[in-house]
């Protein structure tokens, strides 16, 4: 084994992490350097074509539409509702919700109401921070919370975007492979609210919330495992979201508690309320959710229109074509959902030409940051490769290299660290998307070395990358920065990344057990 190539070919993620942890750098910044560097290493060491790098990259840029564009359209549309009042009313309604049952109230709002938000494409980490602040919870626990809860159903956000890219890299329809996630579901889910729940008020308040905390996280992971089984994975994190809440307002009604209290409105709040009704407020979520079923349902004609007969293929590399798939696109119906509530919204013009200069101050960098990271994994992917696109040699390639490296050094027990490298690559990243289009083939080449289960492994990778969330600086500063609290995210760090580690060691326990 060449130890320099092995080096080599993980410098430019040891960069990013560097310049993410040490330098303090921006996601984007950070990723930038990272593809440069993957670039010149892949040409000078492994002997890749310049024009055989550019055209890698440009294909990982197109491949990361269904984030980066995501990451656009959903930061156009939380701006819009932030303009019209809109989350202000919905955080009205959730200031009502079970205000004496704390467990209960802490379970709604960040695993169902945050997983569901989260699976229509906006931000709980945006929204979620200033409602929890304002509901009496500490500025650690309003940042620290909805971060983490964003980690629940983390692989179904987004209309599902992280299983489909997923999906995309591993070479086997959504149908095949979204089992494979959804059994992590439920362990996974039950474990964050658990870690939810410790961070609110220790031990005494994790033996108190026992049941509701089982109760949220099993219904979530049952969901998952559910629509996995139905073929019907970019609804979970929807359906997931409101069966958690149902749940969750069934054990309060059981136990005899009110599900609503007004008592602790202030003026500001009516005024809220006066400004948009519920039903206006939440005027994109609800279009975007009747488009989701139409689109996805199987009796209707439109999923395969949409998927297959209108698939837009854009052949970037030669006979590789990336499938636009546009009218299935998660960005494509946030977008629509949005522009046709505007009237439900009655933003005035000046208030839309306002929400339009914000969004185009806020989106660029995060679209950037999103698709740079593809392009990185890109490279990774077809280094070595000449200008026919073929790898004749597998030492050229930077992927093989390592994971040649990682088979030798863990062997059999490499299911054990999988899930910890995912960890790394959603933290290096920004998101388990990213992770995971950086991560998959190195995961598929050494399952394959070892003799065990790659789609498993790569997908306990994404699990992991999933769980970074919560120890994102990126994400933890928008909570933060969303109730003017930007320093107070460094403290939260220390206390998510062991909570963090804990999960993804239950998540690396059961790749190990299931693997062979």
């Amino acid at each position: 084994m060449n130890v320099l190539s092995v080096l080599l070919a993980l410098l430019p993620v040891i960069l990013v992490f560097l310049l993410l942890v040490l330098a303090k750098k921006a996601a984007d910044v950070a990723g930038a350097w990272g593809w440069l560097a993957a670039a010149v290493i892949a040409w000078l060491w492994f002997r890749t074509p310049p024009g055989v790098v550019l055209f890698a990259s440009l294909s990982g840029a197109v491949a990361s539409f269904p984030i980066s564009l995501m990451v656009a359209t959903s930061i156009f549309q939380v701006t819009v509702m932030l303009e019209s009042g809109a989350i202000a009313r919905v955080a009205v309604l959730m200031k009502t919700v079970s205000p004496q049952d704390k467990v209960v109230q802490v379970l709604l709002i960040n695993v169902g109401f945050g997983t569901l938000i989260a699976a229509m494409g906006a931000t709980p980490v945006s929204i979620l921070p200033p409602i929890m602040l304002a509901l009496g919870y500490t500025t650690f626990v309003s940042i620290a919370l909805p971060a983490l809860g964003y980690d629940a159903l983390c692989t179904y956000a987004l209309l599902g975007v992280p299983v489909l890219v997923f999906s995309a890299f591993v070479g086997r329809p959504v149908t095949d492979i979204a089992h494979v996630f959804a059994r992590y579901m439920p362990f996974v889910s039950t474990c964050i609210a658990f870690g939810m729940l410790w961070i609110v008020g220790g031990w005494k308040l994790v033996r108190k919330g026992i049941v509701p905390t089982l109760l949220a996280g099993i219904s979530a992971g049952l969901v998952a495992v559910a629509m996995a089984a139905v073929g019907q994975i970019p609804l979970t994190g929807i359906v997931a979201g409101l069966a958690v809440i149902a749940v969750m307002l069934a054990y309060l009604k059981l136990r005899g508690r009110r599900l609503i209290d007004r008592s602790g409105l202030g003026e500001a709040d009516f005024a809220a309320e006066k400004r948009i009704g519920l039903a206006a407020a939440t005027s994109p979520w609800i279009i975007l959710v009747g488009a989701s079923l139409l689109i996805n349902l199987k009796a209707l004609p439109f999923e395969r229109l949409f998927t297959v007969t209108w698939a837009m293929p854009l052949a970037v590399i030669p006979g590789a074509p990336e499938k636009l798939r546009l009218f299935s696109q998660a960005y494509f119906w946030v977008l629509a959902a949005t522009l046709l509530a505007l009237p439900f919204l009655r933003l005035r013009r000046g208030q839309f030409a306002a929400s339009l200069r914000k969004w185009a101050k806020r989106a660029p960098r995060p679209v950037f940051a999103a698709a740079v990271f593809f392009a990185l994994a890109y490279v990774l992917n077809h280094s070595g490769k000449g200008g026919d696109w073929l790898l004749l040699d597998p030492a050229r390639n930077m992927v093989a290299v390592v994971a040649g490296a990682a088979a030798a050094a863990f062997g059999k027990f490499y299911p054990l660290v999988a899930p910890f490298i995912g960890l790394l690559g959603g933290f290096v990243s920004g998101s388990e998307a990213s992770a995971i289009a950086m991560l998959t083939k190195l995961h598929l080449a050494t399952a394959e070395k070892i003799g065990a289960w790659g789609i498993l492994i790569a997908a306990s990778s994404g699990i992991g990358g999933g769980l970074a969330s919560v120890i994102s600086p990126a994400k933890l500063q928008n909570a933060a920065a969303s109730i003017d609290r930007i320093g107070e995210e460094v403290k939260v760090i220390p206390v998510t990344f062991v909570i963090s580690l804990l999960i993804t060691l239950v998540t690396a326990v059961l790749t190990l057990l299931w693997s062979y």
